[in-house]
């Protein structure tokens, strides 16, 4: 704050510097005449003429808490600097009951209650009889405790005790109550909305309790308070779209409340998935606070990832990194940019990096998956790959889509043993998994495990019915191993109803048509094939071609 006020200083005459009594007494006239008429030409000077009473005498404690008071309302500093600021006051002049009153004040916003309510006892205290503004804050801070449902007999009577008192030692109070008349004017019935409103939140009274804050709404002037409780009450009735309003008129009305912007940024990125661009202007802005800097370039990382924009997306990565290079999950999301961005070995070296760190073995175990497939499908490294899909286990154990992933690698290396062994621990894990029976199906039958194949393809189409491709091999399992071409036949044709597209199922179709004698029908499907394999090759067609050349022959 010191920092700041020295630079807004700037300019000003060494003739103005030399006269502190002068220019505070100018600041408390300007103050005054804000608080009476609420012109901002008011507030720019009282806040000028408290920086120079400040650079020409930084021990004068009253200059401190006043100006944090303006530059919060103005919306250039936030509650915490604002009661670091008053700290500063306290520190200078201990004793000072208005340095007290205003940090309980300040503390009373931040919702630090019983920070509060000691510097409120503090003021009260060391004002004496003149403590009719502390008394009448503090019943109020109070009463706010009490909204907040924690309400409680010695509570209650705390509150009446000290706003009577406050009251009554208001005739001999002659200090006066214009620094904090715009706040205090209306808390009490604000408190009063809330009160009533927590009391049909507390019974799912969400109509009653919209209509209160409504109420508040016309009647206060704290529309975005009471605004940001009707969206959180719509949230909870899961209607995301008239919360989304709400919580836009409580940022429009508040543009400096950060909570409030930060429910509006969160809101649009979850459950507004179309939204991405306003999403990232919400996100944006709440840059601007300084406050959690890290993790909104790790959200705004995400949203431009959504947007397919990866290289700002790798920016904002790089971003949150610099904040906190340790950071697990930020390097894990720095690396997939990296891969989105074609950076493979940038990815490796952030992948491997949040593996070490490992904050939990089983999130860790989805890195080294990861990891392992960038080292398999861009590498073609597969010691690396499978040395990556170990470490997971040793984490991870009971992760089966590592059990999967090496046991494909020892089919992919011929090693039909061990890749049986993998696929079978995979399916110990869970036996629910169609996959590592339809791929176990697979290995066996090259194995030449013929019935043992058709076991666990009848296995996977029971766990998923809709399975083309299982039912394809099955019927391979069918014309190959058990001469079965009934059986197979309706195999492939299961297989083409769910895949119309499937090529070689046409092909194999055609196959145990030709088994079959059934020529005309062959040649229809072979036909098919060859017309499928001609959009997307898969097989080569003067082999089809001879097949069909030979049904007449």
């Amino acid at each position: 704050m010191l920092n700041i006020t020295a630079e807004k200083s700037q300019g000003l005459t060494e003739e103005k510097l030399l006269n502190p009594i002068q220019s505070l007494e100018n600041a408390r006239f300007a103050h005054e005449q804000y608080l009476l008429k609420g012109q901002n030409a008011d507030l720019l000077e009282a806040v000028n003429q408290y920086l120079l009473t400040i650079k020409a005498n930084p021990k004068v404690s009253e200059s401190y808490y006043r100006l944090a008071s303006l530059m919060l309302e103005s919306g250039e500093i936030d509650l915490d600097s604002a009661i670091e600021q008053c700290k500063i006051a306290i520190a200078m002049s201990p004793k000072n009951a208005d340095a007290h009153l205003y940090t309980a004040y300040f503390l009373d916003k931040a919702g630090e209650f019983e920070d509060s309510s000691n510097e409120y006892e503090k003021a009260i205290k060391f004002s004496g009889l003149g403590s009719s503004r502390a008394r009448v804050l503090y019943a109020t801070s109070i009463l706010e405790q009490i909204d907040s449902k924690q309400l409680s007999i010695f509570n209650l009577h705390k509150f009446l005790y000290h706003m009577v008192t406050g009251i009554l030692l208001s005739a001999i109070d002659k200090k006066s109550l214009k620094m904090f008349f715009k706040n205090i004017k209306e808390s009490v019935f604000v408190s009063l909305y809330k009160t009533i409103g927590n009391m049909f939140e507390g019974i799912n009274g969400f109509k009653a309790c919209l209509s209160i804050y409504k109420k508040a709404v016309e009647k206060t002037g704290h529309k975005g308070s009471f605004y940001s409780r009707m969206g959180d009450i719509l949230m909870r009735k899961e209607e995301y779209s008239e919360a989304l309003d709400c919580y836009k008129k409580a940022y429009m009305t508040e543009p400096n409340n950060r909570n409030n912007l930060l429910k509006l940024a969160t809101i649009t990125r979850t459950y507004m998935p179309s939204a991405i661009d306003e999403a990232i202007d919400y996100y944006t802005a709440l840059l601007n606070f300084g406050k959690d800097t890290a993790q909104i370039y790790y959200e705004l990382g995400h949203l431009y990832l959504k947007k397919e924009d990866n290289f700002h997306a790798l920016i904002a990565f790089k971003l949150a990194l610099d904040s906190n290079i340790d950071n697990p999950y930020f390097n894990n999301a720095i690396a997939f940019a990296y891969l989105r961005n074609n950076m493979i070995d940038d990815a490796i070296l952030h992948y491997q990096k949040a593996i070490k760190i490992n904050p939990d073995d089983k999130w860790t175990a989805l890195v080294c998956h990861t990891l392992g497939l960038v080292y398999l499908d861009m590498k073609m490294d597969f010691q690396s790959a499978i040395s990556s899909f170990q470490a997971g286990l040793v984490l991870d154990e009971n992760n089966y889509e590592l059990h999967v992933a090496l046991a494909d690698i020892y089919m992919a290396q011929n090693d039909l043993d061990t890749a049986v062994q993998t696929y079978c621990e995979a399916i110990k894990v869970n036996e629910n998994i169609f996959l590592a029976y339809a791929k176990l199906g697979l290995a066996l039958w090259e194995k030449g495990c013929t019935d043992e194949a058709l076991i666990a393809y009848n296995k996977a189409l029971e766990l998923n019915p809709n399975c083309d491709t299982a039912y394809n091999n099955l019927g391979v399992v069918y014309i190959d191993g058990l001469f079965d071409n009934n059986e197979a036949l309706k195999c492939f044709l299961k297989a083409i109803d769910l895949n119309p597209n499937y090529t070689l199922a046409y092909f194999n179709a055609g196959r145990a048509y030709e088994n079959l004698g059934l020529a005309r029908e062959a040649a229809s499907y072979y036909q098919m094939a060859i017309d499928l394999n001609r959009l997307s090759p898969e097989l080569v067609e003067d082999d089809i071609q001879e097949k069909i050349h030979s049904l007449f022959n």
